[in-house]
């Protein structure tokens, strides 16, 4: 293939990695914001000011009602514009088509969810990384495995079901590094513990309060990513293989932290779902060289160790990579410009698609208005 892919270091070996990873937890417990957990309250920067220094100006309040109902109605977009692209891709295609079978699995998981009941808010749950009754209780046990407790940054999707996981990652002291959603605003934030108080570290575990209490960061931040925690809707734990919810952006983040450097084979991958989305017949052989494996997954009743064989994805694969997905998402040009120049060669490009709108932000900290259309 004509991809650019990452040098790494010669892959390690996870057998031993994995079997240290995990410890079953003697019970389940709540999280507590109490003990000996302590916190820094943020401090804002003051602007230098005119008449001498004598006046002092902050920078511009965080809109957080326009960011939220921009959030929602972006995402209610995505949603539906997903629905369309699944019956497209599924009427009249072969059983070989990787769009057509995934949706396939997808739509079974997320109607047997709805009819049993074990959805959680936000409702309904397709087209979505499903939230589930639950999902407090996989995190606890995510973050009882000592791979958790031993990160010193964890990187976790934005998602409902994994809010709990976020948490306990911000009052386990730990760095918490998450995208955007859908990359819309920029790239990745950095959020610490030591930015937030007891009265914002919830706030903190959502959209809203990593664009509020967040540091952006760029392709050229030097960071360490100990443990991925991703989304799914359907997972094998008997191979790894894992299914999202058909955007990809698990895979284009995953390829952005390889080319930082952040990540390599070793990192391990672990996903929180409930029992109902562990499935067997995700068929191996018909995944994509971009779809991201899972090492571990974790349930509300059960840790599981995949021993996945899948490859783990090198990079980016521009040649997947449709026109329209790359005008959508600033970061994915500057990378690709960036390449183009190292290598003076220009990359490869995918098939045209029909992708939900976008918002258009702006990132920078206290500047966060929004943009019209």
């Amino acid at each position: 293939m004509d991809s650019i892919l990452i040098q790494l270091s010669q892959p390690l070996s996870l057998r031993s990695t994995l079997l240290n990873a995990i410890r079953t937890p003697p019970s389940i417990s709540s999280i507590s914001l109490g003990g000996n957990l302590h916190f820094q309250r943020r401090h804002f920067k003051l602007d230098s000011t005119k008449n001498g220094g004598t006046d002092t100006q902050r920078d511009p309040p965080f809109d957080e009602p326009a960011f939220e109902a921009e959030r929602s109605r972006l995402d209610a977009q995505a949603r539906k514009s997903m629905a369309e692209a699944s019956i497209r891709d599924t009427e009249g295609a072969s059983d070989d088509d990787p769009k057509a079978w995934k949706w396939v699995i997808r739509k079974r998981i997320w109607d047997f969810m709805e009819s049993q009941n074990v959805a959680a808010n936000p409702r309904p749950v397709h087209h979505r990384i499903p939230n589930f009754i639950g999902a407090m209780e996989a995190a606890n046990r995510l973050c009882d495995l000592e791979v958790f407790r031993n990160s010193q940054c964890v990187k976790v999707n934005p998602d409902s079901p994994q809010k709990g996981v976020r948490l306990l990652t911000l009052t386990g002291g730990k760095k918490l590094l998450t995208p955007q959603p859908r990359l819309r605003t920029g790239f990745f934030s950095i959020v610490e513990s030591g930015m937030l108080t007891p009265a914002t570290i919830k706030e903190a575990c959502t959209s809203v309060g990593v664009a509020k209490y967040g540091k952006p960061i760029g392709l050229d931040e030097k960071i360490k990513v100990d443990l991925i925690v991703i989304g799914s809707v359907a997972v094998d734990p008997k191979t790894g293989a894992r299914l999202g919810k058909g955007e990809g952006f698990a895979e284009l983040e995953y390829g952005m932290l390889r080319y930082m450097g952040a990540i390599d084979d070793s990192t391990l991958i672990v996903t929180s779902v409930h029992d109902c989305q562990l499935v067997d017949d995700i068929p191996v052989q018909k995944l994509l060289i971009h779809d991201v494996p899972v090492d571990i997954v974790c349930t509300p009743t059960q840790v599981i160790l995949t021993n996945t064989k899948i490859p783990k994805p090198q990079g980016i694969y521009w040649e997947m990579l449709s026109p329209e997905k790359l005008s959508q998402i600033r970061i994915l040009r500057e990378l690709k410009r960036r390449i183009e120049r190292e290598t003076g060669k220009l990359l490869p490009c995918g098939p045209s698609e029909k992708l939900p709108p976008t918002a258009q932000r702006t990132s920078k900290p206290g500047k966060r208005a929004l943009s019209k259309k």
